[in-house]
């Protein structure tokens, strides 16, 4: 053990010194001039000397009688009952919003979707937009109950819907279907 611990740091610490000997005593370190850095300590378990000769570390084997070290292992505490019921309820509630905002975004997608396909055909008619007016209104039901449930900030979820009427109005625009209006006098 002595000489593999030996070995490592021999092949750790070779770089050039200008001392001569260092020698290891209780974990100190004492150069000839016998100043003490204390911030750096050495294993016991090497040997009583040791000696920089041309740049590099070599031991001398001394025997000792054997040491054992005591591990200390932290057991993780249990959680608390409260903090258990707490986090069967977060993930609950976590897998139930995954659950609403999955649905919507579904529907949001197919209405883009839909929107797209009419925006690209050159002859669309009028009579076109009805079945994406459906989808729009499933899209807006599933964003309303998101917001309802409280997956989704009241805001967040007039931004979503807007976004849709949005994007409805640039594919009648587009096709010369959208007339605005008029604007009320008062």
């Amino acid at each position: 053990m002595a000489m593999a611990t030996a070995h490592c740091l021999s092949s750790c610490l070779a770089f050039p010194c200008k001392s001569r000997t260092l020698s290891l005593r209780n974990s100190a370190i004492t150069r000839m001039n016998q100043t003490t850095f204390r911030s750096l300590s050495f294993s016991t378990n090497l040997s009583d000397n040791a000696f920089f000769t041309r740049g590099s570390l070599s031991t001398r084997n001394v025997d000792r009688p054997a040491r054992y070290s005591v591990v200390c292992e932290v057991a993780p505490k249990k959680k608390a009952d409260s903090a258990q019921k707490r986090a069967r309820q977060s993930e609950k509630r976590r897998i139930y919003h995954k659950a609403r905002k999955s649905e919507f975004r579904t529907r949001m997608k197919k209405v883009f979707e839909a929107l797209d396909v009419l925006k690209k055909k050159s002859d669309a008619q009028f009579e076109e937009i009805l079945p994406v007016e459906k989808l729009i209104a499933e899209a807006y039901s599933s964003i309303d109950k998101a917001v309802r449930a409280g997956s989704l900030h009241r805001n967040t979820g007039a931004q979503r819907k807007s976004r849709l009427a949005r994007r409805k109005k640039a594919v009648e625009i587009h096709h010369g279907w959208y007339t605005s209006a008029p604007a009320e006098t008062a």
